[in-house]
């Protein structure tokens, strides 16, 4: 039913449309400013948290959607959209400023893990999103290669004795491939990997992050028990190649993080065929679409697929895995993922919006 165009029949309107973040109505959560009405005319500020910057144009646009269908007599509407800013609240027992915390597994190695961790970074990064990473795969660390960071040297630490994460462009990493010389290898028993993934959490100077993206170690090994032991995980994101033996293996993936209590966001079917660029014909190499029925089977959400791409190979050698999302072979595939799971996290959000987090006094 419509309302009549009065300061009251707005802000009813108002509280009928969800903060895709919270989970909550964009009215209370106070994201709508400056609310002017003249006659039949409305104009207002509305703002989105960065948290959700991939899905800002279709959430804005959806905003105004909504107050046009909603408000009768409503014949001009003027949105001037901002950045609603909400800092991150701590986190878990050592106290991280991240609204979430992504791992990103697979059951095998081999199947471009790292390298889909990396451009889900940047992909948040350059939609608006401040992100992290943190490259937990301490056996075989990556993050630095694909970034064109391997050569800094160790982190710094600062003043209050914390780890300095090497700056990326503006995203905060941190590796054991900047700890350790190039070829040498990392020979740890659990305890040993559980004590460099805590102190990578626990002493490190993030600062205020909308999402933290943790580039786990291929397999079912002590890492994930240990993040779900030290930090409240938003959730896994799985990447696996289209093959059977490929699949039994990611399948098993969601298992652990299932048994750890750590929701599975979504599945990634990387090297998904392959596109040839001389006769646009697809010859599928691996296999297609075992991720996407895996998916279904086991009630997860798809995210996406990438297909073979030999930019994305190429660009993760010379580290600059941020041409991915600039590639045009690759990152239609790349962007549309990201805003899969950036827009699956707000439907979440909006079915079972999290409990907001008091500040412990005293």
């Amino acid at each position: 039913m419509t309302q009549e165009l009065t300061q009251t029949a707005v802000e009813q309107v108002l509280k009928q449309f969800i903060d895709p973040e919270t989970g909550r109505d964009v009215f209370t959560m106070d994201q709508v400013s400056n609310i002017k009405i003249d006659g039949s005319r409305l104009s207002c500020d509305f703002g989105l948290t960065t948290h959700t910057a991939a899905i800002w144009e279709s959430k804005r646009a959806e905003f105004e959607r909504h107050l046009r269908d909603n408000l009768t007599g409503l014949t001009q509407l003027d949105v001037n959209h901002v950045v609603h800013y909400r800092p991150a609240s701590p986190v878990g027992e050592f106290g991280l400023t991240v609204k979430s915390v992504i791992a990103v597994g697979s059951g095998k190695g081999g199947v471009g893990k790292s390298t889909l961790a990396a451009s889900l970074a940047l992909g948040l990064k350059t939609a608006g999103s401040k992100v992290g990473i943190m490259d937990a795969d301490v056996y075989g660390p990556s993050i630095p290669q694909l970034l064109g960071i391997n050569e800094v040297g160790n982190p710094t630490v600062n003043e209050h004795k914390k780890i300095v994460p090497v700056d990326a462009d503006g995203m905060p990493v941190l590796s054991m491939g900047f700890m350790v010389p190039e070829g040498e290898a990392v020979i740890w028993r659990g305890p040993m990997l559980h004590g460099a993934v805590t102190q990578f959490l626990r002493d490190a100077a993030w600062g205020d992050l909308d999402y933290l993206i943790i580039d786990m170690p291929p397999g079912t090994g002590d890492i994930a028990l240990t993040l779900s032991q030290v930090i409240p995980l938003t959730g896994a994101v799985v990447v696996c190649t289209p093959q059977r033996v490929a699949l039994l293996d990611a399948v098993k993936s969601i298992a652990m993080f299932r048994k750890v209590n750590i929701p599975v966001l979504g599945m990634v079917e990387n090297m998904s065929g392959f596109i040839c660029p001389d006769c646009d014909r697809r010859y599928d190499i691996f296999g297609s679409g075992g991720a996407r029925t895996s998916a279904e089977q086991l009630d997860v959400p798809f995210l996406g697929e990438v297909p073979i791409t030999p930019s994305i190979r190429e660009h993760g050698d010379a580290g600059t895995t941020y041409q991915n999302l600039l590639d045009p072979s690759s990152s239609s595939y790349l962007s549309a993922i990201v805003e899969t799971l950036v827009s699956n996290m707000a439907g979440s959000a909006e079915k079972e919006p999290p409990q907001p987090q008091l500040p412990v006094l005293g």
